[in-house]
């Protein structure tokens, strides 16, 4: 980490800078720097201590954040149509860098390869963002251009108490959501003739399997290590927290390609 930034040596505190960095081009710096001294060995882990609770990571004053009913459909038939489709991307992105900081810096004493695996998952994130906020400058826009919402980090709050939740909903229905709608937000952005931002969000839609499956890796382990019953228990998460809002369609494939058993597809095509 830069000495001018921080010379913190634990994970959680240094992960914690890299969360409450509200410029975007410092916080990519800081989460791959992060890595870097994880894997090098340099920071150590706490096996106790408490989170803070976030009620807000660090961000930009824009994009304003707005309830997602008081967002304009995004569609893709004009300039500014395919700006906004690829900013809502790019904000989700930008959300998911904090969700796999905040998957690191809240949960404590846990095995090395959790935070390795959450540590991948921050890079991937801040890799994604900058393809498509590359995107959007050389389209002649910029991340913060269009209103967007907090729905992911709203449920990084409700999960924040306990990891096995979290583990069961912000990768396994709030992310795994990307796997169902990426590709016919592709169709719409080929047919309008945008294939960069496609090829863009191929390699997106090919590391989001991943980061679903490092969830459901994990999700699987905590259940395991409480003796729990994973598809019981997802279900009764889901209506727990979920209130309804889980729908269909679902990419029964790629689900299956990031973990999911054939019980849980099963109880999916039942909500489909």
């Amino acid at each position: 980490m830069d000495t001018q930034t921080t010379n913190m040596t634990n994970l959680h505190e240094t992960a914690l800078s890299c969360l409450l960095e509200s410029d975007v081009a410092a916080k990519i710096r800081l989460t791959n720097q992060l890595q870097r001294l994880w894997q090098d060995g340099e920071l150590g882990k706490s096996t106790n201590g408490h989170a803070k609770t976030l009620h807000a990571p660090g961000r930009p004053a824009l994009p304003k954040l707005v309830a997602p009913r008081d967002l304009p459909k995004r569609r893709a038939n004009s300039d500014d149509g395919k700006a906004a489709l690829v900013h809502a991307i790019c904000h989700i992105e930008f959300n998911a860098i904090n969700l796999a900081l905040d998957a690191v810096y809240r949960f404590r004493g846990l095995p090395e390869a959790y935070y390795t695996d959450w540590l991948k998952v921050a890079v991937e994130e801040a890799y994604h963002f900058t393809l498509l906020a590359e995107h959007l400058s050389l389209s002649g826009y910029g991340y913060g251009d269009f209103d967007a919402h907090n729905g992911l980090w709203e449920m990084a709050l409700e999960t924040d108490y306990d990891v096995l939740v979290r583990m069961a909903l912000v990768p396994r229905v709030m992310e795994a959501r990307g796997l169902d709608v990426t590709p016919a937000i592709m169709a719409k952005l080929q047919k309008a003739g945008d294939n960069s931002a496609v090829e863009i969000l191929r390699i997106i839609q090919r590391d989001e399997v991943g980061h679903v499956e490092i969830g459901t890796k994990w999700y699987r382990y905590f259940c395991e290590q409480r003796g729990l019953p994973p598809l019981e228990t997802f279900i009764e998460l889901v209506d727990k927290h979920m209130q309804g809002q889980l729908r269909g369609p679902f990419d029964m494939v790629r689900r299956k390609q990031a973990g999911f058993s054939d019980e849980e597809l099963t109880y999916l095509s039942k909500i489909e």
